[in-house]
């Protein structure tokens, strides 16, 4: 599972994670075939050093990919992820809108949905079909 958001996000991303660590342990042991990755769409605050402890503090397995703007735009691309700063007040305290959802790869790597926020149960169920599916 793919989830582009980045580490100062008041709700979606880190409610979005929590979702996929409640999802992956309802799998059981076949939770442990589920790999949830973590792309950042704000490189210029999330370090590596920063996803590095921000992901895995959601569950040890996450992992947080971080690429420079130029690369982080190519990705977004390649993904049809939309991303843009919201200014804040100052600065260093912009938000960033973009696309929330978790793209979901079956076993052979074939992407085969994109996970809206909020319905853990849905996903748990669509999990464990691809997770059963013959190739």
């Amino acid at each position: 599972m793919v989830f582009f958001g980045y580490t100062r996000c008041p709700d979606v991303c880190p409610t979005t994670l929590a979702d996929l660590k409640s999802a992956k342990e309802q799998l059981g042991e076949d939770g442990k075939r589920v790999q949830v990755l973590f792309v950042t769409v704000d490189p210029e605050r999330d370090t590596p050093q920063l996803l590095a402890k921000y992901v895995p503090a959601f569950d040890p397995s996450f992992l947080g990919l971080y690429g420079d703007a130029a690369a982080t735009a190519r990705v977004a691309r390649e993904f049809k992820v939309f991303y843009q700063k919201a200014p804040g007040r100052t600065p260093d305290s912009y938000t960033m809108d973009h696309t929330a959802g978790s793209y979901v790869f079956d076993p052979q790597g074939r992407l085969r949905l994109l996970a809206r926020q909020g319905n853990v149960p849905n996903l748990v169920a669509d999990l464990r079909t691809l997770l059963t599916a013959k190739g």
